[in-house]
């Protein structure tokens, strides 16, 4: 096997692992990229060669790099070292990779203490989330709650949702599925 045979064996594998990590068909990576599923599956099955502007624009689409797309497992840094990040008046450290192949994220978020809580919001799926210290103001719909140290909370995120620190900033370990990543990591 060539070093390009090689490469290219390591861009189909992590193309079907970063597809399948989102929970997307052939057909939804196939409309997010403007390429025919048929085309994809020949290109995940080795039927059909890998041209760079593929691995472009497949890249864009799964919202990684083509670095991502060529990283070898086998090769793979195992330590994860998170940098700190703004989301709004937030602060998180993304524990997880992008293209975690159980479509889940795991992140640390420091919320700041607010005596308005921010507007709901709703997107699909779930938020799960655990005090790791201070106090937690959810509110889910018309109900308000406070979550303390060392407990959890699940719900599910098309009930609308908000949440903030009370009484002092609150610092949360939460596992967000794709939809939650975007709406509470990605506000626009």
């Amino acid at each position: 096997m060539t070093q390009d045979d090689a490469l290219e064996t390591v861009a189909r594998r992590r193309l079907r692992a970063l597809r399948h990590a989102r929970g997307w068909s052939l057909d939804e990576l196939g409309r997010r990229a403007h390429i025919g599923p048929s085309t994809l599956s020949r290109l995940e099955t080795g039927q059909r060669r890998i041209a760079i502007d593929h691995l472009v624009t497949l890249a864009r689409a799964l919202d990684t790099t083509v670095d991502d797309l060529l990283v070898d497992e086998a090769e793979e840094e195992v330590i994860i070292r998170p940098r700190r990040d703004k989301a709004g008046d937030s602060t998180f450290w993304l524990l997880t990779r992008p293209d975690d192949p159980s479509g889940r994220v795991v992140v640390k978020l420091r919320l700041a203490a607010r005596r308005q809580l921010p507007e709901p919001r709703v997107h699909p799926g779930r938020d799960w989330f655990y005090v790791i210290s201070g106090t937690v103001r959810l509110r889910l719909g018309e109900r308000e709650m406070l979550v303390v140290q060392g407990q959890s909370a699940s719900f599910n995120t098309m009930t609308p949702h908000t949440m903030a620190g009370h009484g002092g900033p609150a610092e949360i370990l939460s596992i967000l599925d794709h939809h939650g990543e975007r709406a509470h990591l990605h506000p626009k």
